[in-house]
């Protein structure tokens, strides 16, 4: 049950103190939202009415929020982003049915984005919206329904449908494979590329081989699409997964940095949260995907 209206201040007056909060004035809140200083302060006496308390610490400066209008303003501020997501998601499929579906930038444009036309012909009724997360994150404070995750089962208060495991091989330039041997004792004094999410993906690489590691250094990068393209340049070696890289070894731009077989780092998952009841479109995407798996090799 909704709380009784008298608790419920108006839009207007959410977002009059919301900016006051965030700008410190009353004429940049005014400024920001298209209306006059008045009505600003107009806005905020009507909710200090309503409530009963003082929100507003007025001094010459600027207006500053009491301590426990701060508080307040920092819910309202994610409920007010809330409704502004909901309203977006409104506006996308107004005959509802979106899916919200955080992903990895490499996995979704090279694996899912390929195999999505043939989920939107299957599913005309479902929006999928797409949005970019490196690391796990709180379900309960993004707006997804569902996201793509790597590594391992070990996102705690979430289901799994594992979807594909990842093999990575070592792979450079044809300039520097020049310098390459058929045993991976090179790589110890090759410069070699790390990506910021994987930062032991080399220790077990070697591990892999039976050759310690230590002290491995070299660029960094935070996405494998610039990490790729620094490969290609000659910066250094890289540990690629083969899915993102059969191209560029089919046209040579890129070669393996040794006869090494690849070595499988974790799997790719499909993850939703356990404390919510699964939505229409999670439970059509979620068969959808689960039928994509039947027709691939592990």
């Amino acid at each position: 049950m909704i709380a009784p209206r008298r608790f419920l201040p108006s839009i207007s007056s959410l977002l009059a103190l919301e900016a006051v909060d965030r700008l410190g004035s009353a004429s940049a809140a005014a400024e920001e939202l298209s209306l006059t200083q008045s009505a600003i302060s107009r806005q905020l006496k009507v909710m200090e009415e309503q409530l009963g308390v003082s929100l507003i610490q007025r001094t010459q400066m600027r207006l500053r929020l009491t301590p426990a209008a701060k508080e307040y303003v920092e819910t309202a501020r994610a409920a007010l982003q809330q409704l502004a997501q909901a309203s977006l998601k409104l506006k996308a499929n107004p005959t509802g049915g979106s899916l919200n579906l955080s992903i990895l930038p490499a996995f979704g444009m090279h694996w899912l984005a390929p195999r999505l036309q043939d989920f939107a012909r299957r599913h005309p009724e479902v929006t999928v919206n797409l949005n970019t997360r490196l690391r796990p994150f709180d379900f309960a404070a993004e707006p997804f329904d569902a996201a793509i995750h790597f590594g391992e089962c070990n996102w705690a208060g979430v289901n799994y449908l594992r979807i594909m495991r990842e093999e990575v091989l070592p792979v450079c330039a044809p300039g520097l494979g020049q310098q390459a041997t058929d045993s991976p004792d090179w790589l110890l004094s090759a410069p070699l590329l790390h990506l910021d999410t994987r930062p032991d993906a080399w220790e077990r690489w070697f591990a892999a081989q039976s050759i310690a590691a230590p002290g491995l250094r070299g660029m960094l990068f935070d996405q494998f699409s610039t990490m790729i393209q620094a490969t290609i340049h000659g910066l250094g070696v890289a540990l690629l997964p083969s899915y993102l890289i059969s191209t560029e070894l089919e046209a040579g731009r890129l070669v393996p940095a040794c006869p090494a077989p690849p070595v499988s780092l974790g799997d790719y998952y499909l993850v939703w949260p356990q404390d919510r009841a699964e939505p229409a479109p999670l439970v059509s995407f979620r068969a959808w995907l689960q039928g994509q798996l039947t027709t691939q090799p592990e």
